[in-house]
């Protein structure tokens, strides 16, 4: 049953590949003429070849006057065949390398539609291997199966139109062998395919954990726990292990088996032909079956050639079907026809709001919240209470299952997310800096701000002293393996990014987690006048950051189970009062 599925899968996902394909029909033609040029150049090749054996007649018996024009014939022959060798290899990795281009880029773009559960059901190591390890492997492919069809199936068209002009009867002996080969590579073809698509699964589970396990080098060295990480990746690579030579034994049965049949016809064509000799059939010579061996090996090596590549074949197929599985994922539903939200809103407003993100694990619960234009609202409680799904919630990542966000009076579902969005501007406890230099990265969500604006932003995030000990100021870059900086540095430029966004509605997730006590006390200050005159949603776990929020919702288990300000929460000596405690008394929960 398993084995059908994935077939399923394979013809699906080579069905949507083909308009790819269709693009280059200009390569695929150049590499069509050229394959019949050198497919023709070969097949004569061959057939003079059994001419000029049959000049040889025996001890000095040569006919040079015939046998010197068929040789400077074959030299020409394979001058030609050496350039349409060429020009297939040109054409076909135009295809192969292009084509695989445009599907990376198309699925990337797809990739930007997607919504925000997509990418927290999938790791971003898996994620990666799809883009570069499994399209390489699709690529390589291409160009494979594409130089054995112009190269290869040519020869074997025309091959098999001259032997059966030469002789019906060993042609069908060619053609006997060459079918027997063709069941024993599809036969094998099958046996190994589900066993490549779980070894292509596991393998971007292995660059998953690679990836995560890379990025928190410091946790797993703070804790010891490189021995635990090693057996979990062991027991990972050994899985691949187990799946991939299940895979390559079965797969690497098709070159010998092939290679077996290949030689037993031409031991067969050496009898039948030997007996047609001997039994006076007309036509037939030694140069005829010196020619026919030779033409059954040109009629086979294509099928051995593709027998060779099984492996490289099924693999690339489990790559097509998994990078097809981010193409077809199902994007965000359209809001073209969703009205532009262009002015800043002036109430947000939660409305009985349920939701969940498993069905029978209800997490929000008759959410019901007003918050005016200007209003600070910081959020807390325990872990899993439910804080960073209110947020969630609010940037529309997820939408709610039943009541409504509305924004002065309006569902927010009724307007664009893009123009939604565009509202809010966001500093997220886990920062990103991308490679590239630090204006790019300052100016990554107002790319049309000013120098001024700029010098502005970086004054308020306290990063003069920062930018000025860059080798090159601004322009220098950072990220990736360029100019390394701190994670407080890497909060902080990610706060003046915000700033230069200049949004009228702020969510920061402990916008001050990374930083020292001094710098948080400088950024603090600088928040606080960032945030004036603007709506803030704050998610903190250090009450000290909230105590001056106009409004604090203490959550737990979806509800919100106290509200009010700093000094109200105190006093009714709740689930605030005893969060407080635990911070600034030591008080345990």
């Amino acid at each position: 049953m398993a084995k059908r599925q994935f077939s399923q899968a394979d013809k699906t996902s080579l069905k949507n590949f083909m308009p790819y394909l269709g693009h280059y029909r200009g390569a695929i033609l150049g590499a069509f003429v050229s394959g019949i040029l050198g497919g023709g150049s070969s097949v004569i090749v061959t057939y003079e070849v059994g001419r000029a054996v049959n000049q040889i007649k025996g001890t000095h018996d040569v006919d040079f006057a015939h046998l010197f024009p068929i040789l400077g014939l074959l030299l020409l022959l394979y001058v030609i065949n050496v350039v349409t060798v060429w020009a297939i290899n040109l054409f076909v990795n135009q295809v192969g390398y292009f084509a695989v281009r445009d599907l990376r880029n198309d699925a990337f773009q797809h990739l930007n539609s997607l919504p925000v559960q997509f990418f927290d059901e999938h790791s971003e190591g898996d994620l990666l291997s799809r883009f570069t390890s499994d399209l390489d492997f699709v690529s390589d492919a291409i160009v494979q199966i594409f130089n054995t069809l112009f190269s290869g199936m040519m020869i074997v068209a025309l091959s098999f139109v001259f032997m059966l002009f030469l002789s019906p009867i060993l042609t069908i002996v060619v053609a006997c062998a060459t079918v027997l080969m063709y069941i024993v590579t599809m036969a094998v073809a099958r046996g190994s395919q589900f066993y490549f698509s779980k070894q292509q699964k596991i393998l971007g589970q292995i660059s998953g954990f690679v990836t995560e396990y890379v990025g928190q080098q410091k946790t797993v060295k703070a804790f010891t726990e490189e021995k635990h990480e090693e057996h979990s990746f062991s027991k990972l690579n050994n899985n691949y292990y187990t799946w991939g030579q299940k895979a390559t034994f079965v797969s690497a049965l098709s070159n010998p088996t092939t290679r077996f049949v290949d030689h037993l016809g031409y031991l067969s064509i050496g009898v039948v032909g030997g007996l047609m000799i001997l039994g006076g059939y007309p036509g037939i010579s030694v140069g005829l079956i010196s020619s026919f061996i030779l033409y059954s090996s040109q009629f086979t090596t294509p099928f051995q050639n593709l027998s060779a590549v099984t492996q490289q074949i099924q693999t690339a197929l489990a790559g097509l079907t998994r990078i097809f599985q981010v193409v077809e994922a199902t994007p965000e539903p359209s809001d073209a026809d969703k009205q532009q939200l262009l002015t800043a809103p002036k109430e947000i407003d939660f409305d009985h709001v349920y939701f969940a993100y498993e069905p029978d694990e209800p997490l929000i619960e008759n959410l019901n919240l007003a918050v005016h234009n200007g209003e600070s609202v910081a959020i807390v409680g325990e872990t899993g209470a439910g804080k960073t799904t209110l947020v969630n919630l609010l940037m529309r990542f997820y939408d709610v299952n039943s009541g409504a966000i509305q924004v002065d009076g309006n569902d927010i579902r009724s307007y664009t997310r893009d123009s939604y969005r565009r509202q809010f501007g966001m500093v997220l406890q886990d920062t990103w800096i991308f490679k590239g230099t630090v204006r790019e990265n300052l100016t990554f969500g107002n790319p049309d701000a000013t120098d001024a604006q700029i010098k502005a932003a970086i004054h308020d995030a306290q990063l003069d002293h920062f930018i000025a000990s860059l080798p090159n100021g601004l322009d220098t870059v950072i990220g990736g393996n360029a100019t390394s900086i701190s994670s407080g540095q890497m909060q902080l430029l990610t706060i003046a990014r915000v700033m230069l966004m200049n949004p009228p509605i702020l969510i920061l997730d402990e916008a001050t987690s990374e930083l020292d006590t001094l710098t948080e006390a400088d950024i603090q200050h600088a928040l606080d006048i960032l945030m004036k005159g603007k709506t803030s949603f704050v998610i903190a776990h250090r009450l000290a950051t909230i105590q001056n929020a106009d409004t604090i919702l203490v959550m737990a288990h979806g509800h919100i189970v106290e509200m009010g300000n700093h000094q109200e929460l105190l006093a009714k000596k709740g689930a605030y009062y005893d969060l407080y405690n635990a911070q600034f008394k030591g008080k345990k929960i």
